[in-house]
């Protein structure tokens, strides 16, 4: 497990991503993406997109020039799978929440010729999310994806045995603004009417650590992918224009499922010792 800094607190909700979190929809995504991107003058959002200087990285610079001239993700892009739609959105419209609407907007209409294309990322992720309940936390379930496609990936798992394992989920269509804006981790705690202290959000792109972030909670990031720490210091890279990075990372629901349980035996102690 490569931590980056120490939880400050064991937690008493955690809230999870869905997609390249706990999921595989990327093949369902990447056809989704590819039938929006060609449409972007059609949908008024070509002229949104941002220029050079105002990438992040020289990589996000790179994507929208190769989108902007081509209509369609570079193959590279596609197959190292490194990036979600949201980030896609991210990288290609910035603080523009108009043009961002829009554009799920228009992938949502897309990714119903999808949906279904689901399968756990890890095989004993069912058996993960159950040992975190026996810890006694409430687990909920964050995603951009509208909850309609949600409900119907989660009966695709384990004969539709995974919406019991969640206390509360909140989607992208129930909120004035998706990833990376903290609605959907605030709405979360308001229905559980749990403090943003305590809560850990494990997602796995630079949009759920800034939403974790902005929310005030934990923010710990699934390196389900192994990227190197070249890589993880380059995405998070901590200046004055993207200052936040991950409090935690973890490989896999196991090393999250251990590193709670390590965190609250800790606070267990120290209560103790009081």
């Amino acid at each position: 497990m490569a931590i980056l800094q120490q939880p400050q607190a064991g937690p008493t909700v955690i809230l999870i991503d869905w997609h390249a979190t706990l999921v595989d929809t990327h093949d369902a995504m990447y056809h989704a993406v590819d039938d929006v991107l060609p449409r972007l003058a059609e949908l008024g959002l070509l002229t949104e997109l941002l220029g050079p200087e105002q990438a992040k990285t020289f990589e996000d610079a790179k994507l929208v020039h190769y989108v902007r001239e081509h209509r369609h993700l570079h193959p590279k892009i596609v197959a190292q799978r490194k990036i979600s739609r949201t980030d896609i959105f991210e990288v290609l419209f910035g603080d523009n929440e108009q043009a961002k609407r829009r554009a799920h907007e228009a992938f949502d209409a897309a990714y119903h010729r999808y949906v279904g294309m689901v399968h756990a990322l890890e095989p004993d992720a069912r058996t993960q999310l159950q040992c975190l309940r026996a810890l006694g936390l409430r687990l909920g379930l964050i995603s951009n994806r509208s909850r309609r496609f949600m409900l119907h990936e989660l009966q695709q798992l384990d004969a539709g045995s995974w919406p019991a394992l969640f206390d509360v989920m909140v989607c992208g269509d129930e909120v004035a603004r998706r990833k990376p804006a903290p609605d959907m981790l605030l709405e979360a705690l308001r229905q559980l009417d749990a403090p943003a202290q305590g809560c850990w959000y494990l997602g796995d792109s630079t949009t759920d650590i800034i939403a974790a972030h902005e929310a005030g909670v934990t923010a710990l990031f699934y390196n389900g992918a192994g990227w190197e720490q070249s890589w993880l210091d380059k995405i998070f890279p901590g200046t004055l224009k993207h200052p936040y990075r991950p409090h935690g990372v973890v490989a896999s629901l196991g090393e999250l499922v251990a590193l709670a349980r390590r965190m609250l035996a800790q606070q267990l102690r120290v209560e103790r010792a009081r």
